[in-house]
């Protein structure tokens, strides 16, 4: 059998994935091919580790069985079309972005962004700052999305005692099923945390916004194209959202004349959000244990449906 890892490892790692197969693996690394060539790997593979080109997808891929991402989201890869098992990094980076989103909001709250401003021009302004603050204890808070990241961000936000809800359309554990349900609570919810997939392009509509309380904290870790952007500076520039913590953006990088850049109420993480110590690492662990699990003939964790985005 042969393994194509897309994914960018370094020696160490690439050793250490090719030490723990099975001697009957053959692994072909991306990088170490010339470009020529790559392609006709990937399609040749009988196991991937990585998020290759969505267009490699459209020739025959005959002897793909299991395909390892090593991402949380793809909805890049939505309309492909394979019988091959698809696993995903699962709540790997759940946590990570759920902490960015957390940090975002305290600060916010808590005026960070404001204060370091005025570190930087060396100017104490002090007791004036503190009626400004706010606290994330007791907030009432709605979660869209209930996989993996929307968990961890749940999990995080009971240790301030707020009250959750999270939407989910299907999803029996979640509280909120519609736009209608959703739209009753928004007025009494003081922030709102995005972790929806890109296959909910434009979920976060203007009106959704309009809903929303005055004042309230828009964040979102989930993807840019979930979120009307234009609605979104609005509602920032006339002061109805007292802020939003942006992990991600309509388009990636920021375009330098977007007005995201410079408003004072937002705070912009720059896709970061699921960054970790050893992410390769991480990447490698999970290939091993979920190949493991395919080899067995074991369900693998974290399996996913491409056309559904979870």
């Amino acid at each position: 059998m042969q393994l194509f890892v897309n994914t960018a490892l370094n020696n160490t790692f690439k050793n250490t994935l090719s030490q723990q197969l099975p001697a009957d693996i053959t692994v072909v690394f991306r990088h170490d091919l010339p470009p020529a060539d790559q392609q006709t790997a990937f399609q040749t593979a009988d196991l991937v580790l990585g998020n290759p080109p969505s267009a490699w997808f459209a020739g025959s891929l005959p002897n793909l069985k299991f395909w390892q991402l090593d991402s949380a989201g793809f909805d890049g890869y939505k309309n492909v079309q394979l019988q091959a098992i698809v696993a995903n990094m699962g709540d790997y980076f759940a946590w990570p972005c759920a902490e960015t989103m957390l940090a975002g909001i305290l600060a916010l709250y808590r005026r960070i962004p404001e204060l370091v401003t005025l570190q930087n021009q060396s100017e104490w302004v002090g007791a004036p700052i503190r009626a400004r603050t706010g606290l994330l204890r007791n907030k009432h808070v709605v979660i869209l999305g209930t996989g993996t990241i929307g968990q961890a961000v749940r999990q995080m936000m009971s240790g301030f005692d707020c009250v959750v809800k999270m939407l989910a359309r299907t999803d029996p554990k979640a509280e909120l099923h519609s736009i209608d349900e959703l739209k009753a609570v928004l007025p009494q919810t003081d922030i709102v945390v995005n972790c929806l997939p890109g296959t909910a392009t434009g979920f976060v509509s203007a009106d959704l916004m309009a809903a929303m309380k005055q004042g309230s904290i828009y964040a979102n870790v989930g993807r840019g194209s979930t979120t009307d952007e234009l609605a979104l500076i609005k509602a920032l520039q006339s002061g109805h959202l007292g802020g939003a913590v942006l992990d991600v953006t309509a388009v990636e990088p920021l375009p330098i004349d977007n007005p995201l850049w410079t408003l004072p109420n937002v705070l912009l993480t720059q896709h970061t959000g699921g960054g970790q110590p050893d992410e390769d690492a991480g990447k490698v662990v999970q290939f091993i244990k979920n190949f493991n699990r395919f080899r067995a003939g074991e369900p693998v964790e974290n399996g996913v449906e491409l056309g559904r985005g979870y």
